[in-house]
């Protein structure tokens, strides 16, 4: 699957947005402030000033609707819940090259805020996999006790764990070890 890399920034922004949700045992990753203000640095999120309680309430509020799209049942239930996201983002598609990568289109309309920002870009980034026929790669871990999100780009479509390093090599040395213990005895 050929993804444009401002398409594949936004995707990593959507995963990294919707696994900042509290969950049983993580705490809320954008809890005040300063998480949000880390987050827009760790992603680029280009034409964002000054935040506020404001602007964290309304990220929150879009991450929980981006945490819906990727438990949508089905393809038809995700372009609803998006085209939601992305109206009332009130998307402004436009092409611009800045900060050293070549041309690419900004969804959101100048001066939006963060919230509606994320909104529109992260919502057509999302958009184009449901376009795409790729809804089934919008995922959650399947790593007992994780669950965050991400989106499978594997080729056949195979990936079963958010971080292969962390949840699938941590139940592969667990079945290994079961293995084991079965075998000795």
């Amino acid at each position: 699957m050929l993804i444009p890399h401002d398409t594949r920034v936004a995707l990593d922004a959507v995963v990294d947005l919707v696994n900042t949700a509290p969950e049983d045992d993580r705490e809320d990753g954008l809890a005040d402030v300063a998480a949000l203000e880390e987050f827009v640095r760790r992603h680029n999120v280009s034409g964002v000033d000054r935040l506020g309680p404001r602007d964290l309430r309304a990220v929150q509020g879009i991450r929980d609707r981006f945490a819906e799209v990727f438990a949508a049942p089905d393809s038809r239930s995700a372009a609803g819940l998006i085209n939601e996201l992305v109206a009332a983002a009130g998307t402004t598609p436009q092409l611009t090259d800045h900060d050293g990568y070549d041309w690419h289109v900004h969804y959101f309309a100048p001066g939006a805020s963060v919230a509606d920002h994320l909104a529109a870009d992260c919502g057509m980034a999302l958009a184009f996999i449901v376009v795409a026929g790729e809804k089934e790669r919008l995922r959650r871990c399947e790593a007992p006790g994780c669950g965050r999100a991400f989106v499978d780009l594997s080729r056949n479509r195979s990936r079963r764990y958010c971080d292969s390093r962390t949840c699938g090599n941590r139940l592969h040395v667990a079945a290994y070890r079961a293995r084991r213990r079965e075998a000795a005895g």
